[in-house]
């Protein structure tokens, strides 16, 4: 087992990554905490392939385990479901040293660490994430929330985890389309900090897409993750609570959340739409004098390589500026933009909305 560190002072903590390291998981736990009662968040799919080796591992290290279940969909990570979690928290009496483990993928890690920052103010939890998007974007950083109906997580709060546990053995049980979700993410960290790792894509992404136990698939996803992940951490670092260069991390989000809000969540998974967001992006640094055409050749290939979609659904462009102004990046009418340069080379432009309907 390997690990990087996300340095934020006394919120720091490691990020550890392996294969078929999940039986281990107990005794890195018991390293952290002394609170015997352990709480884990998951979802029915999730929990059938891998609660049981998370609760077998805690309990050779004499913790108690308990298991929440949340139903298995976007659709879920609202205030509803983060009421039942209260609910269910309360009742099994949690106290504030009563860790909550998100085992799960981006909506269980959002919605766990939604539910941590707030109960009682704050109890600490563990990320546990199991798909391609969640291991390598959102359980490192601290972001966490839940969904309104007018948008995507526009209520949360920054809340760092105590660790985040990876183990890559857990993507061999995802479907292809949830796999290729997850390297639009990888997809972004190429093109905002890293040629290197882009070109690595442009050459590898067949490997990365098949369901296979092959070894050089499984050496394959441990560079990518742990890739990804360090490339996260070192802007996390700089920038813990977006306020500026973080935003960086969010090339093709705009348009994807946009592109997610049209379609009500229901015909895009996440990746996807960042997938779409991300060519319009290129397409609008081009447009803008910021790149050459062949930066969007390059973007627009790999994610077609990927599987994943180039374009997005046929809603009016009014449809899409609606959803975008109230996007969190909005301030005083005027929308962040992350534009590339070059592959490895972004930088954030403030753009009228309005000037996105000429």
């Amino acid at each position: 087992m390997e690990s990087i560190k996300v340095n934020l002072g006394e919120r720091s903590y490691p990020i550890y990554f392996g294969s078929s390291i999940l039986k281990d998981f107990g005794k890195t736990y018991n390293n952290f905490f002394k609170s015997k009662k352990v709480i884990v968040v998951t979802n029915p799919t999730v929990g059938s392939l891998y609660f049981n080796e998370i609760h077998d591992s805690l309990i050779k290290e004499g913790f108690e385990v308990n298991r929440i279940d949340v139903p298995d969909g976007e659709e879920y990570k609202t205030l509803t479901w983060a009421s039942k979690l209260f609910d269910k928290l309360i009742a099994l009496k949690a106290d504030r040293e009563t860790p909550l483990i998100a085992l799960g993928g981006g909506v269980i890690g959002d919605l766990t660490g939604f539910v941590a920052a707030t109960y009682l103010r704050g109890v600490p939890f563990v990320q546990v994430p199991t798909t391609l998007l969640a291991q390598v974007d959102s359980s490192v950083g601290g972001k966490t929330g839940v969904n309104h109906r007018r948008g995507k997580n526009l209520i949360g709060a920054f809340y760092q985890p105590r660790f985040v546990y990876i183990d890559v053995d857990t993507l061999k049980t995802l479907d292809k389309r949830e796999m290729k979700a997850g390297l639009a993410e990888v997809i972004k960290y190429g093109v905002i900090r890293d040629p290197k790792l882009f070109k690595y894509l442009e050459d590898n992404v067949n490997i990365l897409t098949k369901n296979s136990k092959i070894k050089s698939q499984n050496s394959a996803l441990l560079y990518i993750v742990k890739r990804s992940c360090a490339i996260k951490a070192s802007v996390v670092e700089a920038d813990e609570r977006e306020t500026g260069i973080r935003a960086i991390l969010n090339f093709g989000h705009t348009f994807g959340h946009a592109v997610e809000a049209v379609t009500k969540y229901k015909e895009y998974k996440h990746g996807e739409a960042v997938a779409v967001g991300m060519v319009y992006a290129s397409e609008l640094s081009h447009r803008t004098g910021v790149c050459n055409k062949s930066v969007v050749e390059r973007v627009r290939n790999v994610i077609k390589k990927a599987g994943l979609p180039t374009t997005g659904p046929d809603f009016p462009r009014k449809s899409f500026l609606k959803a975008m102004e109230i996007d969190k990046k909005v301030v005083g009418g005027e929308l962040r933009f992350v534009l590339v340069e070059k592959i490895g080379s972004v930088r954030i432009e403030k753009v009228d909305i309005r000037t996105l309907t000429h």
